[in-house]
């Protein structure tokens, strides 16, 4: 029997956001708790899922049951948040931000126009952060579609509210970063995001060399702004959020990858669980030179 792609894709959408808007529903606590149990569900059925989150662990110094179980928990939390993050009102959303610290380094520089770089790694709930910061001044970050496309429409809109923009990660979305920045307005990047070729450079990370992206350096040289560590803690119970901001300052003497790299480990370590240790830091990006020390567990990128 052969389905017709014409149909398919919107059912599919239609489904995917009936199912959010279903569990977005559910209080936070019961969405982190059912989210720790599907978490393991991945890490059951992939040999290579697992044994990576295995060795991310174990190269921070985080080797055992103990650390594994609350990553695995805290992966599935934070994928089935999303229902919430992304369907419920932006007001309803912002609401669960309980405590903020450092606000001034929000709300200062968005009085006086300074252009702000807001690092916002795979720690926490880094969805909220942007809806967060948006809520205060415009902001602008790249993405990548999901390799799900008709996906693409549904994280868009999530993603996409208050004053949040979103550009593709290409030549011009590198263009609309450096013009918001210039105009005194906000960007958002995943510093411990895998770059493209080019884009980055082999710097230690918890003492393995990952390939770094230099964008958020470049870009804070380029336009005098102020780079800003930005993470949101998940709180315990459904308890809600806490945000936390933090300046960066990049000396000129030692490579400024290495140390944007120092200061995500600094704030890792304060919430182990909650960072996303699935994700394939290691990889060597298609047509970049790989580092001596670079391979192992972890695959090049665009391989499964």
């Amino acid at each position: 029997m052969q389905f017709n792609r014409n149909w398919t894709i919107p059912l599919l959408q239609a489904s995917a956001i009936g199912l959010l808007r279903v569990l977005s529903r559910c209080p936070l606590r019961l969405l982190h708790w059912v989210g720790g149990l599907l978490g393991w569900i991945p890490f059951i059925a992939s040999t290579r899922y697992r044994r990576r989150i295995i060795a991310n662990l174990a190269q921070a110094g985080l080797a055992g049951w103990g650390p594994v179980r609350n990553a695995v928990r805290g992966i599935g939390a934070g994928a089935l948040e999303l229902a919430f993050i992304w369907m419920r009102p932006v007001d309803e959303v912002l609401a669960k931000v309980v405590s903020v610290e450092g606000r001034e380094y929000l709300t200062d520089a968005a009085a006086v126009g300074r252009g702000v770089v807001y690092l916002t790694p795979h720690l926490g709930c880094f969805e909220l952060a942007a809806l967060y910061i948006g809520a205060h001044r415009r902001l602008s970050a790249m993405y990548r579609p999901p390799r799900i496309g008709w996906l693409e429409p549904i994280m868009l809109a999530g993603r996409e509210r208050g004053q949040v923009r979103l550009c593709p990660a290409d030549a011009s979305g590198l263009r609309s970063l450096m013009r918001a920045l210039r105009a005194g307005e906000a960007i958002g990047i995943l510093p411990d995001q895998v770059p493209q070729a080019g884009g980055g450079e082999w710097a230690d990370f918890f003492g393995r060399p990952a390939y770094t992206s230099t964008l958020a350096s470049r870009f804070a040289a380029t336009s005098q702004a102020q780079l800003i560590l930005c993470v949101c803690e998940r709180l315990p119970a459904g308890k809600g959020y806490r945000m936390s901001f933090s300046p960066l300052a990049v000396s000129e003497h030692t490579s400024a990858a290495r140390q944007i790299n120092s200061a995500l480990e600094q704030a890792i370590r304060r919430l182990p669980e909650q960072y996303l240790w699935s994700y394939n830091r290691y990889k060597t990006p298609r047509g970049a030179n790989a580092h001596a020390s670079a391979p192992g567990l972890n695959s090049p990128a665009g391989k499964p």
